[in-house]
């Protein structure tokens, strides 16, 4: 091949619930206070599957709860974001290290060694992702990110991830891409984009029901992930 030597894999992790376990309550509080403090409105992401859900979908179903009407809710989403995100910023502890799940250090230090290219694919707004990421000490593994607000699904969000690795020359057509994910949406997200999913039993899914949804591996957490499998 001629030119810099393309990467032989491209890797793509969720956070919630795959990369850190139970990290707290800060991230649906910063929800709740952004819609009080934009629409005035008293929420709650109560009742609400937050689980595989993408930021500004919460947002609509929690202002829907509350009345509002959709032209107001997509009227006041750019104000949410910014808002939540900046919240996030103030309330997010110093120290996610311990919210780590099992395997994941490990997994991006071998993935790292070996120039595989390893993004973030999250419903997690941009600001929010890469905070939890430093502060979990994770941040330093991730060359870029497809996020919350760069798409309406977690499909698209997965594609315009690969579209990204191939801008900066971290995949090519012919190499591997594989998505890591604890939840549903993790599997038809990769199924609607015809790549690799290993779903992780780290979230709210249990094993046996991950496994019945077929994914291409389906593991107790990643301390059981065989590293090759994501090269060959």
């Amino acid at each position: 091949m001629r030119g810099k030597a393309l990467r032989p894999a491209l890797v793509l992790f969720d956070i919630d619930g795959t990369l850190l376990c139970r990290a707290g309550p800060h991230h649906r509080q910063a929800l709740v206070e952004a819609v009080r403090a934009i629409t005035g409105l008293e929420t709650t992401t109560d009742g609400i599957p937050l689980q595989g859900m993408l930021d500004p979908d919460i947002f609509r179903a929690m202002l829907t709860r509350a009345g509002s009407s959709q032209r107001k809710i997509e009227g006041w989403m750019p104000l949410l974001v910014k808002r939540a995100q900046w919240l996030y910023s103030r309330m997010c502890p110093e120290d996610l290290r311990d919210r780590v799940c099992p395997g994941v250090v490990n997994l991006l230090q071998t993935l790292k060694q070996r120039q595989a290219g390893r993004a973030l694919v999250t419903g997690n707004l941009s600001r929010i992702a890469w905070k939890k990421m430093e502060r979990a000490h994770l941040r330093r593994y991730f060359q870029f990110g497809s996020f919350a607000e760069y798409g309406k699904t977690r499909g698209e969000l997965v594609r315009k991830a690969i579209a990204q690795a191939k801008r900066l020359g971290l995949y090519r057509n012919h190499g591997l891409v594989t998505l890591i994910g604890d939840h549903a949406n993790d599997v038809q997200a990769a199924r609607e984009n015809q790549i690799r999913v290993v779903a992780v039993a780290t979230g709210v899914m249990p094993l046996d029901e991950l496994a019945r949804l077929r994914p291409d591996l389906a593991l107790a957490d990643l301390t059981a992930l065989d590293v090759d499998f994501l090269f060959h």
